[in-house]
């Protein structure tokens, strides 16, 4: 059976239609003299999901939890995403799916129809996460002046060289949650894949066993 979860909380009602994530690509074309029109490949855009479903505190034969939180509470939940400004994480999980996307929510739209007590039925769209990389600019000093006499005669203490933390993965983990373990914030999971860049090729695939760096 198909599980979908935002932010770590199931959905009482999986996607009415057929989950389908856009990505297009960000390419732009010039014409040149004696080419004619040629494509310049840029970086994708970011991943667009939509969802469309349901809020209900009644229990269907297609509801995929048998003891929902009140509709009101799933429509709270998602207001209370968006002031947090801060990434989400969508998960669907059952029957070969398998999306595991850290996203922001981009637009959400309950609305509730005439008689039906109880009953939200929403729209949510939602765009891939991407964490902004910042460039560091190296400022080279010049070198001091060489120290006097008695300068010199001062003691050099030792410093210490930063304690490295490493963390056995298990099975069920994931970088969102081993982030939130150590950084109390699930979105500083970029700091556990730059540190362990040759072994992590895809955030969303870890296995456990594996011995990763916490910076």
């Amino acid at each position: 059976m198909i599980k979908t979860f935002l932010n770590g909380v199931q959905l009482p009602v999986n996607p009415f239609e057929d989950v389908t994530i856009k990505a297009q690509g960000n390419n732009k074309q010039f014409d040149i003299v004696d080419l004619g029109e040629v494509t310049k490949i840029g970086k994708r855009k970011l991943k667009e999901v939509t969802i469309k479903s349901l809020f209900t505190d009644n229990v269907y034969p297609f509801s995929s939890i048998s003891s929902p939180l009140p509709a009101k509470t799933y429509v709270d939940n998602i207001y209370e995403l968006m002031e947090k400004q801060s990434p989400t994480r969508l998960i669907i999980t059952g029957d070969g799916m398998d999306i595991n996307l850290p996203c922001s929510i981009e637009q959400f739209s309950p609305s509730q129809h005439f008689g039906e007590t109880n009953e939200y039925y929403y729209t949510l769209e939602l765009k891939e996460f991407r964490e902004p990389v910042i460039k560091r600019v190296q400022i080279i000093k010049k070198a001091a002046a060489a120290p006097t006499a008695q300068a010199s005669k001062q003691p050099v203490r030792a410093t210490k060289a930063p304690a490295t933390k490493t963390y056995t993965v298990k099975k069920g983990d994931c970088l969102w949650n081993i982030a939130k373990k150590y950084y109390g914030n699930g979105s500083q999971y970029t700091k556990i894949v730059n540190a362990n860049k040759s072994k992590i090729k895809n955030p969303s695939l870890i296995y456990p066993g594996w011995v990763l760096v916490i910076p």
